[in-house]
């Protein structure tokens, strides 16, 4: 199959889809899980075991005795457990259910001598032996909070199966229990204890066993997850970090984003002549990358090629975040995969900017007002500032960040005035008040990275939240205007996403799907600052560049979504440390390209 992908010159573009998943893992993973639901209602409903579906309700243990209801049960969980690890192909998920199947198919002979039900549970396992060698995905990174999420979550589904089973022998129970009787019994059962809730004949032990297997799979597996060896997530370095800072010096002018490759929680990928690379991080699962490869363009297919050889050795989904047009067209080359326009990064070019005129005229008013009521700027290379000031500016911005979870990762790097970074340009802001802060005169910083010899990209924003609105303005305006004595002839600012969609959708003149696009894009700008971010943008008069996401199939864009929302910080399904117990920890301190919602409404 192929797409049409509009290029920069508005002609399309030919990208050729890349290859899909595998089927058979896809199968497999599919019916293990079909599996494991008809075996959970053979071990729950009773009437469900003695219907016309039981030749398939009876896919594994089967449940006739109480024993045998707590076996089906327990595979059935244990399987769809299993199915999403099958799917990616993950080898250990292979041994688990290799081992499951065989057991499954003797007790559906022994407790029931059912021959049908031993067959479908084989034929079942014929096909995961016969397609091992499709099952050899190596492990992902990993933690200890998996085990506390497994806990959770097993937990939640434990109680409310546990409440299924209770519930579902009305006409054996013994008079009518309330809902907070049946959860009492419930929670008793998980641990192996006797609940208020009674059953006439077997039913109680059927009961019973299923509710304490129920609470033994939840131990096993959380007590497996916590003291699993741990599979750490890759990060860069010294050598890597070296090689890359070379790599950079050489071609670090072709990408704004590429000195974000320096960040320390990514992991690289070199190619053969080690002549390119790209960065990556691993979230739930997708393999991230951010920006264009690093290094000389013709070594960047190799680059590409380890990278997705990678993806294919622990079964990740692909993915790029923000590439060029140039990086995407060759992505797409090399891979098959497709590519999305995502937005456009702001990019000022210094000999073109002036104060002067009306399309200026908001922002240098606002400069003007800021500067008359005492504010002054400071805009210097890191390696000039002393290592006091540093600190104090380091505090400054960790107290001001808006939210308590530090957000970035594909246009942040993630610390501010470290010894190697000497070529960062830092803007500050400064007022001499009566009563200083703990930051003395400091009210607002803006972090620059190097792109190339003669250019900066935006790092970070952040500001006394007592500072008069406009700080950011003032100090891009700063920085803009001591850019030549520095010798930067560019200044990449936000990247704004769907910015092509907001600006056509306003015109006089744009269709009905148009404006309803840009009527959604409205609406999810008061969660997300997606209009306010292209108005900021739009202030300084930049031209647009276009940037990009590469992904493989279009139903691996909610997941690779989700991903980036993770990676940049918008979305934590980790339970983050108390601020208090990691103010000391050398924690990252990243911000995406954009600019708090706060300071765009003031503005």
């Amino acid at each position: 199959m192929s797409s049409e992908v509009p290029s920069r010159s508005g002609r399309a573009r030919r990208i050729v889809r890349g290859p899909r998943p595998e089927a058979v893992p896809a199968l497999v993973g599919r019916a293990c899980a079909v599996v494991g639901v008809l075996d959970i209602a053979a071990g729950v409903f009773p009437r469900f075991r003695h219907s016309r579906m039981h030749a398939l309700a009876e896919v594994l243990p089967g449940s006739l005795g109480p024993f045998a209801a707590a076996l089906s049960l327990s595979v059935g969980v244990l399987l769809l457990l299993l199915a999403h690890g099958l799917k990616r192909r993950k080898r250990r998920a292979w041994r688990a259910a290799v081992a499951l199947l065989p057991a499954g198919a003797v007790s559906q002979f022994v407790y029931r001598h059912s021959v049908v039900g031993a067959l479908i549970s084989l034929a079942l396992f014929v096909p995961l032996v016969l397609h091992r060698n499709e099952f050899k995905a190596l492990p992902d990174p990993r933690s200890r909070w998996r085990a506390l999420a497994n806990f959770v979550l097993m937990s939640a589904g434990s109680l409310a199966l546990g409440l299924v089973i209770v519930s579902a022998h009305p006409k054996r129970t013994i008079g009518d229990p309330s809902l907070a009787d049946r959860l009492t019994h419930v929670l008793y059962g998980l641990f192996g204890f006797e609940g208020p809730v009674d059953y006439e004949g077997s039913t109680s032990w059927t009961v019973a066993f299923s509710l304490g297997a129920l609470g033994l799979i939840t131990a096993i597996t959380t007590i497996y997850l916590a003291f699993r060896p741990e599979h750490p997530a890759a990060h860069l370095t010294e050598e890597d970090e070296a090689q890359l800072r070379a790599l950079l010096e050489k071609h670090g002018a072709r990408d704004s984003l590429g000195h974000f490759a320096l960040r320390r929680d990514k992991a690289v990928v070199f190619s053969p002549s080690g002549k390119a690379a790209v960065t990556y991080r691993v979230v739930s699962g997708v393999m991230l990358a951010s920006g264009d490869p690093i290094g000389d363009v013709e070594a960047w297919p190799g680059a590409i090629e380890r990278f997705m050889d990678e993806a294919k050795a622990h079964s990740w989904t692909p993915a790029v975040m923000g590439c060029s047009e140039t990086g995407g067209e060759v992505w797409t080359r090399e891979t098959g995969l497709d590519a999305l326009e995502l937005g456009d990064e702001a990019v000022v070019d210094v000999a073109d900017f002036s104060l002067a005129g009306r399309a200026m005229r908001n922002v240098r008013q606002m400069v003007k007002r800021i500067e008359r009521a005492g504010y002054e700027t400071r805009v210097r290379r890191i390696r000039d500032l002393g290592e006091a000031e540093l600190e104090r500016i380091r505090r400054a911005a960790e107290d001001w960040r808006g939210t308590d979870t530090e957000r970035g990762f594909s246009m942040a790097l993630g610390r501010i005035g470290d010894a190697a970074d000497g070529d960062c340009l830092i803007a500050t802001a400064h007022k001499a008040d009566d009563q200083p802060g703990p930051y003395g005169d400091l009210k607002a910083i803006l972090h620059f990275v190097p792109w190339g010899t003669d250019g900066v990209s935006l790092d970070l924003m952040r500001r006394d939240r007592s500072a008069d609105p406009g700080m950011n303005e003032l100090l891009i305006v700063a920085a803009l205007q001591a850019s030549p004595k520095l010798g930067i002839t560019k200044i990449s600012l936000n990247f704004a996403m769907f910015r092509s969609a907001l600006a056509r959708g306003e015109k006089i003149g744009a269709g009905p799907v148009l404006r309803a696009w840009r009527g959604l894009l409205v609406f999810l700008s008061r969660w997300f600052q997606i209009e306010s971010l292209y108005k900021f943008n739009a202030k300084f008069q930049p031209r647009w560049e276009p940037r990009f996401v590469v992904y493989r199939a279009s139903g691996d864009l909610p997941r690779i979504g989700l991903a980036a929302m993770q990676a940049e910080g918008f979305v934590n399904l980790a339970l983050p440390l108390p601020r208090f117990l990691r103010r000391n920890a050398p924690a990252p301190r990243p911000c995406p390209h954009q600019v708090a919602e706060h300071e765009v409404r003031a503005a």
